[in-house]
């Protein structure tokens, strides 16, 4: 589909609930999703239900209207919705901006409370930048209301073995998204004993820590300790209300000019910051996610959550390398055929293997740019040693010849007068035939027929050297798109890692400032972990 194919479908509800109660991925959704060839950068909204949570997501859009707003105390919003947009940033161009409203968390008419944990579960999941959207001010209250995140170590997973749940918690770092407390209706000025502040030193306070060890304490720093140690990053912005309370229902209608202008600057650095500062989704390994890609991690999770099973992060990448590579395989083989199908035959044998070599190299690039974590190089092996283009160019010379014709060949005029044997060119499937006896001749006939053979195993000797040259080329390109490839995982999983150090590293150092000694000395073997990680990454 074209961008402008995006734009003019608007938001289509990507998980709902269906009849049975379970949470059900939309095939629609899909299917724009395939059509998404862009790397995506993905920006999730969450919070309690009728708290303007889509009037952002609608702003981040560039549109009034887009994501249905409500205006009861009823929540608007089910499920995840989903609206893909090119985007719009200059530094983003050849991206696509995938904006996910999320169903209201804590809905009395839903009864069940399982749902608001999946959905908020996927939003993590999924997205690059997580939004989190409240009222009025960042209490205790609204941490209470933020206990989701806290509950996160029982619905993620990152490995497929089971293993310490501590060391689970730290990898979380690793591939969470950013995260943004977005506090809407915001009435207090931002001081703190007397001195002005920024939203950011805002959130940080309302974050920090209690000394002591009992179960009152505990609790009061347990979502905040979540927040501080499963986000790579995180910032506040806060808003006044935009209008008055009787307009509020009316918000999606009312002209710009009958906003607050506070509220609409606010609005703006909000949209300029996920826009600039919004990375691309990226899975485990540092791989960038496309909207083909995206789709396949969607109905991962969600099959798992209807399964009965907890989303593995390992699990999810598995899934969708193999769909991935299936389909590069077959792109690159498709690729491959129709080059060498524009081959005019016969040929000559040079130039044969020219084409050959040039249409290989091509589809062999072709998966490299769209495979990933192919353990063991096993789709790699399909497409250039057995299955792949060996086995097409195979089909072809069996053809009677009706495919790679050899132009000139010495041995074409007694074709059909005897048996004949195939001399197989090792790993590509090129069958070239040769006599093995002949019908009985007048003497002159036979030393024309030995000549034959003479020149025929002469000119075999130097197709086969040949033949063998290119097999040696194949071999090379083979390896050297292997080695480039690999180089290009190992350098985003050692991204990957140091944007996880560094956050750790910072997250450390908050905790010595403020006289958490012993927390920050735990973190250590944290640190040292995601320094090991970073060097293996590189191969130190």
């Amino acid at each position: 589909p074209s961008r402008e194919f995006h734009r003019l479908m608007g938001p289509v509800c990507l998980v709902g609930n269906g009849a049975d109660g379970q949470l059900e991925v939309n095939p629609a959704a899909l299917e724009i999703l395939s059509g998404v060839a862009q790397p995506v950068v993905v920006v999730a909204i969450v919070g309690l239900y009728r708290t303007g949570k889509s009037y952002l997501m609608n702003s981040l859009a560039g549109k009034q209207r887009g994501f249905s707003l409500g205006s009861t105390v009823q929540s608007h919003t089910k499920g995840i919705w989903m609206w893909c947009l090119p985007h719009p940033h200059p530094c983003r161009a050849g991206h696509t901006l995938v904006l996910l409203d999320t169903e209201g968390l804590g809905d009395v008419e839903k009864g069940d409370t399982k749902n608001d944990v999946w959905i908020f579960a996927l939003a993590v999941l999924l997205s690059s930048t997580l939004v989190y959207n409240s009222k009025g001010t960042i209490d205790q209250y609204a941490m209470e209301q933020l206990h989701f995140v806290s509950e996160l170590t029982e619905h993620i997973k990152v490995k497929a073995r089971r293993g310490d749940d501590a060391e689970e918690d730290t990898e979380f770092v690793r591939f969470f998204p950013s995260f943004v407390w977005a506090v809407r209706d915001f009435t207090l000025e931002l001081r703190i004993e007397g001195q002005l502040v920024t939203e950011d030193q805002y959130l940080e306070h309302a974050l920090a820590l209690r000394k002591g060890n009992s179960k009152k304490v505990m609790d009061y720093n347990l979502p905040r300790q979540c927040i501080r140690s499963f986000f790579p990053t995180r910032t506040c912005f806060v808003f006044v209300q935009p209008v008055s309370r009787q307009e509020m229902g009316q918000l999606d209608s009312l002209p710009t000019s009958a906003l607050d202008p506070q509220f609409l600057e606010q609005t703006r650095r909000f949209c300029d910051y996920v826009f600039q500062c919004s990375n691309i989704k990226m899975v485990k390994g540092g791989i960038p996610v496309n909207g083909r890609r995206f789709g396949a991690l969607v109905r991962s999770y969600v099959d798992t959550i209807r399964s009965g099973q907890v989303p593995c992060l390992d699990n999810a990448v598995t899934t969708m390398a193999a769909i991935e590579n299936e389909a590069a395989l077959r792109e690159a083989l498709a690729h491959y055929a129709a080059g060498m199908e524009g081959l005019q035959l016969p040929s000559e044998l040079d130039e044969l293997l020219a084409a050959h070599g040039t249409c290989e190299a091509d589809a062999l690039r072709l998966f490299m740019q769209r495979s990933f974590k192919d353990e063991e190089q096993g789709f790699q092996k399909q497409l250039v040693v057995g299955g792949g283009i060996p086995d097409w160019a195979q089909q072809q010379g069996e053809n009677c010849w009706d495919g790679f014709a050899l132009r000139g060949a010495p041995w074409a005029p007694v074709v059909g007068q005897g048996p004949f044997v195939c001399s197989k060119w090792l790993g590509e499937g090129l069958c070239l035939y040769f006599p093995l006896s002949f019908p009985p001749k007048e003497e002159k006939q036979k030393a024309e027929l030995l000549e034959q053979q003479r020149k025929a195993a002469e000119e075999k000797q130097l197709q086969t050297e040949q033949l063998m040259k290119d097999q040696e080329r194949s071999h090379q390109e083979n390896v050297k798109q292997l080695e480039a490839k690999v180089a290009e995982e190992l350098a985003s999983a050692r991204q990957e890692a140091e944007r996880a150090l560094q956050s750790k590293l910072k997250e450390q150092e908050a905790m010595l400032q403020k006289g958490f000694a012993e927390k920050a000395r735990l973190m250590e073997d944290e640190i040292s972990g995601l320094r090991t990680k970073g060097c293996l990454s590189v191969r130190c």
